[in-house]
């Protein structure tokens, strides 16, 4: 996996805040949406989203297989700046 950006979203003020995760894997370029709390991410094909695909079992990618790599890039991030 190769980590393009991140960038944290405070969500307003009473909505739970994230991290998104621009990312690229072997099967493409994707975004990762993961929240504060553990076992709360989503990946999503950033191709498919933007041609309007965001369909169960066509555009969802298992979160908990990414989450940890992408809880150790948002972590790396944060010791950087």
């Amino acid at each position: 996996m190769k980590t393009i950006d991140i960038a944290y979203h405070r969500n307003g003020i009473g909505g739970a805040p994230f991290h998104v995760i621009l990312f690229e894997d072997d099967s493409g370029r994707k975004v990762g949406i993961v929240f504060d709390e553990p076992y709360h991410c989503a990946v999503l094909d950033v191709d498919k989203l933007a041609a309007g695909d965001i369909a169960f079992m066509s555009n969802s990618w298992r979160g908990d297989q990414f989450e940890p790599v992408l809880r150790r890039a948002i972590h790396q991030s944060q010791s950087t700046n």
